[in-house]
């Protein structure tokens, strides 16, 4: 479990980026964290992830304080972290040399073993014979997931992980994240795409460094006024929704995917 207590960071003095956070995040629950630009997203991952401290206040990676620095080491395993460009996360350009190079430690049969049951996890050709920086941004990114994966984390960070990515690699990464989180990963997810919204089980909503809302997946219809007033896209799987509805056809989802959505459209059809 990670949990947040009265956290507040600033870059600058007297220029709070968060301020007085409270967030508990159950362990295999995948959350979604949004807002406006400059709206602390990006900080609140990199803090959760370690990668910087709280000026005030605790977090507590499953009751060790990441502040303490005798917990550094048993934190730093626990947490796994992909951002924006994959390009900043890669080092090298053979990709058996970059999935093992944090894994130096170990023997080489478990590298070699925790390699393949990486790659396998992102969809990716352990014979990949092109150098890295030939490849596409969401083949790279699927790398870089990859990369993490092998360290065997318990905690996922996602940064925004399909920004620079063509549609065609958005859906590889979001069949990725689904799978993920049937492997039992507790996930945060951070992102101002509407879609991605729907990977989540609850969404954080962020506005000037504070937590504005917090939103069950399961009531998203009930909030669409509260969506728009951050500024939030509905997601258009919700539209289409409330179009069919408009024409009397009422569809109920409980995982609110478009697999499912394509599978209750199949139903009507064959009645």
């Amino acid at each position: 479990m990670i949990k947040l207590e009265n956290v507040t960071y600033r870059y600058k003095k007297n220029n709070n980026v968060l301020n007085n956070i409270n967030l508990t995040i159950k362990d295999k629950e995948t959350i979604a964290i949004v807002g406006k630009n400059g709206s602390g997203k990006s900080t609140l991952g990199k803090l959760i992830a370690g990668i910087i401290k709280p000026k005030e206040g605790n977090i507590f990676i499953d009751n060790l304080n990441i502040t303490d620095k005798n917990n550094k080491e048993n934190i730093r395993k626990k947490m796994g972290i992909v951002f924006q460009n994959p390009d900043n996360q890669i080092i090298f350009n053979n990709l058996e040399d970059e999935l093992s190079f944090a894994l130096k430690d170990l023997s080489k049969e478990e590298i070699k073993k925790r390699i393949e049951t990486s790659l396998q996890k992102v969809h990716l050709d352990k014979n990949i014979n092109k150098d890295l920086y030939e490849l596409s941004l969401g083949q790279k990114q699927r790398v870089v997931i990859a990369e993490v994966l092998a360290k065997q984390p318990k905690y996922l960070i996602f940064d925004e992980p399909t920004t620079m990515i063509d549609s065609s690699g958005k859906e590889k990464i979001y069949k990725i994240i689904e799978e993920l989180k049937t492997e039992g990963y507790t996930i945060v997810y951070i992102t101002n795409v509407a879609e991605e919204i729907l990977l989540a089980d609850r969404i954080i909503v962020l506005e000037e460094g504070k937590v504005a809302e917090e939103i069950e997946k399961k009531d998203l219809f009930t909030k669409f006024e509260t969506l728009e007033k951050y500024d939030i896209k509905i997601p258009f799987l919700f539209e289409l929704i409330q179009l069919l509805k408009k024409e009397g056809i009422s569809i109920n989802l409980e995982n609110y995917s478009i697999n499912e959505f394509v599978a209750k459209i199949k139903e009507l059809i064959n009645k």
